[in-house]
């Protein structure tokens, strides 16, 4: 006989500000939207006609880096990357809690906020050896129930000029502890464009990967990276398998070079990921989509080395992307939010939770009149629900069921 399938029902919701209905959740599976208190389950979420808005994704963040929850540490002035990481290798050393309990106590707070799915970019270089992206699978291990997560080998103190890291790559790769590799302004930074994208792009076609490339360049430089990238991704057939991180130079094009540039783009399925540093460096999200290329959203560095700010809350992050991109319409203030979700969700190769049957149910409960409200007043949230479970409760992520 075949086993019942246990079904919830989350009675009195308005999705995306809509009119009230139930929401009807089976094996972590929106199967149906029925008329508000009509739906019939044994577990019945009463959520009080508040806001269900889909599942946010944070498409890169560092976790690894992260003094979230530690004593407050005071940052030095820095001249450029190389400094910068510097200070990320002895604040690792300085640090008395181990990378794992730093980034679960970070990413479980991401969770509890909204977050159904993440990129992590773990530093990986000579100074750490794999100990960052160790410690990060070990907290996604333990925020399985809660929230998804993609880890990226990220070499932040070059891939060339720093001996050892590419084999650290090759490693993190072979062993399955990154899903992508990564990289780092390979013309400027590491001073050999070719050579560090042959070994990344390399090493990730030896072993099925990613790649995610961090690409901080502006002007010409920029320009000459993000054609090797298309090249290489083209000549791999690593189409959707490619992301480039900041892309600094595209927010400088417009007109006739934007279209060629993100066609191009577009063509090779390269993704895109702004964390919406403000007005002149976010990516001009709309323009690119309109091409085809699609553009994620992150939280970035989290209360690192780099800076004192950030607080991996993706709804804080839609607000700041609007504010980056003027944002003023209803529609251009929803459409901040989407960007956080959807593009976020094709970027990770994830299903959107688009609050319609057949779609994850992963959504986030608030207090609000409408999406732009919503993304304005940066609401608490009420609740979390991922897989079809509350995992977490005004803010606050809760225990794994049975535990």
């Amino acid at each position: 006989m075949a086993q019942q399938v246990e079904t919830t029902v989350f009675r009195d919701v308005r999705p995306m500000g809509g009119d009230p209905v139930d929401l009807v959740v089976a094996d972590g599976v929106i199967s149906s939207v029925a008329d508000a208190g009509s739906a019939e389950a044994r577990t019945v979420v009463d959520c009080g006609g508040r806001l269900a808005l889909p599942g946010l994704v944070d498409a890169h963040v560092h976790p690894d880096k992260t003094t979230w929850g530690e004593p407050w540490v005071s940052r030095r002035a820095a001249r450029g990357i190389a400094e910068l990481g510097e200070q990320d290798a002895e604040l690792f050393r300085a640090l008395p809690t181990p990378v794992a309990v730093r980034a679960e106590r970070l990413m479980a707070h991401a969770a509890a906020l909204g977050t159904r799915a993440m990129r992590a970019h773990a530093d990986v270089a000579p100074a750490y050896g794999l100990a960052g992206l160790e410690g990060v699978q070990q907290a996604k291990a333990n925020l399985a129930h809660a929230t998804r997560v993609q880890t990226v080998a990220f070499p932040q103190h070059g891939v060339l000029r720093a001996p050892g890291t590419a084999d650290l790559l090759e490693e993190a790769a072979r062993s399955g502890l990154a899903d992508l590799v990564g990289g780092i302004d390979p013309g400027t930074f590491d001073g050999d464009l070719d050579g560090q994208l042959d070994l990344v792009f390399g090493i990730a076609d030896r072993h099925g990967v990613g790649v995610d490339l961090h690409l901080h360049d502006r002007g010409e430089p920029g320009h000459t990276a993000l054609r090797a990238v298309i090249d290489r991704t083209r000549a791999l057939a690593m189409r959707g398998r490619v992301t480039v991180s900041h892309a600094f130079r595209v927010p400088e094009v417009a007109g006739e070079d934007l279209r060629r540039l993100a066609e191009d783009l577009a063509e090779a399925g390269i993704g895109l990921t702004t964390v919406a540093p403000g007005p002149t460096s976010v990516l001009p999200v709309r323009a690119l989509r309109e091409r085809g290329v699609g553009v994620g959203v992150g939280s970035d560095g989290v209360r690192d080395a780099w800076s004192p700010f950030g607080n991996a809350d993706m709804l804080h992050r839609a607000h700041l992307l609007a504010r980056s991109l003027h944002a003023r319409l209803d529609d251009e203030l929803t459409d901040a939010y989407l960007t956080c979700a959807h593009d976020g969700a094709d970027l990770l190769g994830l299903a959107r939770a688009d609050l319609a049957p057949g779609s994850p149910a992963d959504f986030l409960l608030v207090e609000g009149e409408c999406p732009p409200q919503v993304v304005v007043d940066v609401p608490r949230r009420w609740a979390v629900v991922h897989g079809g479970n509350v995992v977490a409760r005004d803010g606050v992520l809760l225990p794994p069921e049975g535990d």
